[in-house]
């Protein structure tokens, strides 16, 4: 929700430190994290350093349903045996299948696609904060405006929409109370003259609403 990196690094050295295994969720990492996209542990140089990987297909992946587990072996076979979600829920339909397994392809083939969207994410995140805004997190596709007050927020969304851009204001109880913020999320398929117009619409807004000068 922040647009956070956790810090891997520290948490792998706690790790080897006490003997503990490092289980990580990438629901907001896979497939656009790091150098080929293969998530945070990659982005930190820590691939190998951490052993359960818990995802999403349902995201970046584009496969809209379903998840998946890797790590060693005797756990997943205990998962087969053990785990409720996977005994007791339905075999993911054949396109969502097909859909993640050609986005995870084109993810091993080349690695202009996550190149791409750290590129717009850094313009939208540099562009955003030079024209005064504060957004939350560092180099996350995710991308906070923080603007504090929850009307506010919700008023931006909506004149956002009017000037042909669809944003999401978040208020409490998903944030903390002070903390609602516009949620920008970043896509590969956004050209940088998408970026630039979301930025220029945010600015006219922000103008508007006394957010910036």
């Amino acid at each position: 929700m922040d647009g956070d990196v956790a810090p891997l690094q520290g948490i792998c050295d706690l790790a080897e430190q006490y003997s503990a295994l490092v289980f990580i969720d990438e629901c907001h990492a896979t497939g656009f994290m790091g150098p080929r996209g293969r998530g945070t542990d990659e982005l930190l140089g820590v691939m190998d350093r951490v052993h359960i990987v818990n995802s999403t297909l349902g995201k970046a992946l584009g496969g809209a349903a379903g998840g998946y587990t890797v790590g060693p072996k005797a756990l997943i076979e205990l998962l087969r045996q053990r785990s409720r979600p996977y005994l007791f829920s339905n075999s993911l339909p054949p396109p969502v299948v097909g859909c993640a397994t050609r986005a995870v392809e084109l993810l091993l083939a080349s690695n202009e696609i996550a190149q791409s969207m750290a590129a717009k994410t850094m313009r939208f995140r540099n562009n955003m904060t030079q024209a005064g805004f504060t957004i939350s997190g560092t180099a996350h596709p995710i991308c906070p405006v923080m603007l504090g007050d929850a009307r506010l927020a919700s008023l931006m969304a909506d004149d956002m929409l009017k000037l042909g851009v669809y944003v999401i204001g978040f208020s409490y109880p998903v944030v903390p109370k002070g903390k609602a913020r516009i949620r920008v999320q970043i896509s590969a398929a956004h050209t940088d003259e998408d970026i630039d117009r979301t930025v220029d619409a945010f600015i006219q807004t922000g103008r508007k609403h006394g957010v910036i000068s």
